[in-house]
């Protein structure tokens, strides 16, 4: 502190007892109280560490996971708008426990003609519906999109029992499968492919005026489920929201089309030789050294000209992907291509985009520069990128994410025109998609429980990837001088904080049971985080932190007590008060400014300390030399206190300072002119830092940053003694916004100098937009 020369705590002997009584007092609770305090440990939130997971947030000793390994033959019936596969799959049993039977994952049965999710929806009665949304609700056959499962085998042929509960399918094997060992079945199936557009699916075609479609393909074969130290089997229900538990694996896929399709998906193409034209494999070889810009592989002209017919014969792509959790694939005639390298930990990684002409020029402008722009900003924050390529897929109204391939909406106008508002939300889709890479597809944590555990730490490093894409590539950002977040920044949370808890639930909520999904699960997580680093922890510690656990959990299963514990563990910073406040309730910050007393020295006593002596059984003459401070206003105030410290006129604390103090606490000791305690306010049940401004007369200011445990013994308010060498004129809590502060009405003193409510002014900037 530049300015505040010396704080006093004890203004004498006695304020030190009223203090702590004061504080006593706001801790007294009923006898058989339970700790209600914000800074106690999460024991009774958190599970016990055991050998599998250490109390530090590391994977333990005996922590295991499963394997399943897919073998898939694929064809996709362009006319009929089928998919029909045959799937062989290995499953290996690592850990301690002799499994009686195995779980699949059938997500495409939430389309199914019998799916019970449309059964659990609130569905009041529309008011106006549009005619096609009148005849789709009431009078429309349901589109039946489930599996239809042909069979299902052991690998010597014979069949198999199952069990299909909605989305979720047992399987009987032979004989228990044991730790240690494995079990290789084969399931035959097909489905019918839904309208994405109209039917808002994570996968499917859109199909276009000239009868071709652009397929995005997921979830599009029987999955194996989780299987774990912490749930046993994850055969949680897949009612559309709470997405994905699944194991990592090795692909081989053989994927049938149309010969006249362009096709990418997860892991390498082993035969591209055979699918690409000697012209595409020379554009190819250019793009694996262009780092610059892009090299288009299929241009807008090609992709026309291939539209135009719709051939009959058939081509087949194959592709093998290691040590990856999922598998997707996007496939049309009506493809642009276009691929460019970055360096990423001394490799070189492809950077590619697959779009219809309707994303141009948009598409070619700017998607594969952002998915390069991404891999570079993630790859910082947490590791290097691992596998060989990332592909962003254009798709109307889409945003989803698998293991190096995702879909990303963003299209300009029929006349190729575009906002800076489309341009921004197609970067940001693209940048937080291609992100999924890191959180949930290598840092394989539980969507299906705890969305915000990919969602909101991915939405967290997509706003410092946005951040890195307005430094790096600037000229996308002209005429604005900073890349537009919509998610980050502490006020931009607020509003959200600030609403009707009814309709609010803490982070820590099951994904089904959100609400204000977006808000819940992307925003406030990843605001929470942003304030962690920049406010509460710093920089270095928090990315310090933040890589160990991402590095700790690639290619694992990390849970929310691993992340919570992780953090703390790497950093050094106790962290309890935060997780507890902002992911375990709904809790706001509101912290103010209550008051602000001035007081001057006196060496005579006054008023307050002569009552509290008496009070005491205290003599006056007993005390000794003493400074008392006097508060501005009081009935024993004078007028000359303002003039020269009467410390001065005393000649008993003359003689006890030259005997006690040095020449340099004498002189501390008579500068001071100016002394304050000013009372700050918790309205809010959300501990946060005390951040406050000072502001002096001479126009000078310093801002000190009070942490979070200046509340550990008073959650409602906090008393601070000031001592100054100038005239305080305005205090201000939280001066930039870090906290979310849902109401600054009393972050200033004096009150005349009050902002309005935050809440306020976004309703008026809405208003006026």
């Amino acid at each position: 502190m530049k300015k505040l020369l010396f704080v006093f705590s004890v203004a004498f002997w006695g304020s030190g007892v009223v203090s702590y009584a004061q504080e006593q007092k706001a801790e007294t609770r009923e006898l058989g109280h339970i700790n209600e305090n914000k800074f106690r440990q999460l024991y009774q939130e958190f599970s016990t560490p055991n050998m599998y997971r250490t109390a530090s947030g590391a994977p333990g000793s005996a922590y295991y996971q499963q394997q399943a390994d897919y073998i898939m033959d694929i064809e996709l019936d362009d006319e009929n708008k089928k998919l029909t596969g045959k799937e062989t799959i290995t499953y290996t049993n690592n850990s301690p426990d002799v499994l009686e039977f195995l779980w699949v994952q059938l997500d495409q049965n939430m389309r199914a003609k019998d799916s019970k999710t449309p059964l659990i929806q609130n569905d009041p009665m529309g008011i106006g519906d549009t005619p096609d949304q009148f005849v789709k609700k009431y009078f429309k056959e349901p589109f039946d999109g489930g599996f239809n499962i042909t069979a299902v085998k052991d690998q010597n042929g014979k069949a198999l029992k199952y069990t299909i509960n909605q989305t979720m399918m047992r399987v009987e094997m032979p004989q228990h499968l044991k730790s240690g060992a494995s079990f290789t079945f084969s399931i035959d199936w097909w489905y019918n492919i839904n309208n994405h557009v109209d039917g808002r699916g994570r996968s499917g075609y859109e199909e276009f005026e000239d009868g071709n479609r652009a397929y995005v393909i997921a979830q599009f074969y029987p999955r194996m489920a989780v299987y774990n130290d912490v749930e046993g089997w994850q055969n949680s229900q897949f009612w559309g929201r709470g997405e994905f538990a699944l194991p990592f694996g090795n692909f081989e896929v053989n994927i049938t089309t149309p010969d006249d399709h362009i096709l990418d998906g997860t892991g390498v193409l082993t035969n591209r030789k055979e699918v690409y034209t000697k012209e595409m494999l020379k554009r190819y070889e250019k793009a694996k050294k262009s780092y610059d810009k892009p090299v288009i592989i299929v241009s807008q002209k090609e992709a026309e000209e291939n539209s135009k017919t719709f051939s009959k014969g058939k081509k087949t792509w194959k592709l093998k992907a290691e040590n990856v959790r999922d598998f997707g694939f996007a496939t049309s005639r009506r493809f642009i291509w276009d691929m460019m390298a970055v360096k990423v930990g001394g490799k070189d990684v492809m950077a590619v985009s697959m779009y219809p002409k309707e994303g141009n020029p948009l598409w070619e402008e700017w998607s594969t520069i952002a998915v390069a722009s991404t891999l570079k900003s993630y790859s910082r924050m947490t590791f290097d990128y691992p596998y060989h390529k990332a592909i962003s897929v254009h798709a109307k109204n889409q945003g989803m994410e698998y293991p190096m391939i995702c879909w990303n909406w963003g299209r300009p106008d029929e006349d190729g025109k575009y906002t800076d508002r489309v341009k921004f939300g197609m970067i940001s889709v693209i940048i937080h998609e291609v992100g999924h890479n890191f959180f949930p597809m290598i840092v394989n944590s539980d969507e299906r429980q705890w969305t915000w555990m990919d969602e909101g730490l991915n939405t967290f490093v997509q706003y410092v990837a946005e951040q890195d894409f307005g430094e790096w590539y600037p000229q996308a950002l002209k005429p604005l001088k900073k890349y537009p977040s919509r998610r980050g920044p502490a006020e931009k949370i607020v509003p959200y904080m600030s609403g009707d808890q009814s309709f609010i639930s803490p982070i820590m909520t099951q994904s089904n049971n959100i609400y204000q999904f977006g808000s819940n699960a992307y925003s406030k997580p990843a605001t929470g985080l942003n304030i962690l680093r920049e406010t509460i922890m710093g920089r270095d510690l928090f990315d310090y932190a933040f890589r160990t656990y991402s590095q700790r959990w690639m290619f694992k299963h990390p849970t929310p007590e691993d992340f919570f514990r992780t953090m703390e563990d790497a950093s050094a910073v106790d962290l309890d008060w935060f997780w507890r406040g902002w992911f375990y309730t709904t809790d706001y910050t509101d912290i103010g400014v209550k008051d602000v007393k001035k007081y001057y020295v006196s060496s005579s006593i006054n008023d307050r300390a002569k009552a509290f002596i008496e009070s005491r059984g205290i003599k006056e003459s007993d005390l000794g030399p003493r400074v008392y401070l006097v508060e501005e206003g009081a009935n024993d105030y004078k007028e000359e206190y303002k003039e020269k410290s009467s410390i001065e006129t005393s000649k008993s604390l003359k003689e006890y300072m030259m005997d006690n103090f040095s020449a340099t606490e004498r002189t501390a000791l008579k500068n001071p002119k100016y002394f304050y305690e000013v009372t700050f306010e918790k309205p809010g049940g959300l501990v946060m830092p005390l951040i406050v401004e000072y502001s002096y007369k001479d126009g000078t200011s310093e801002t000190i940053k009070y942490p979070a445990q200046v509340w550990r013994k008073n959650d409602l308010e906090v008393k601070k003694s000031i001592a100054s060498d100038k005239e305080i004129v305005k205090i201000t809590v939280d001066p930039k916004n870090e906290t979310a502060d849902i109401d600054t009405s009393n972050n200033n003193w004096p009150k005349g100098a009050a902002p309005i409510n935050k809440f306020d002014q976004f309703k008026k900037r809405s208003q006026k937009q």
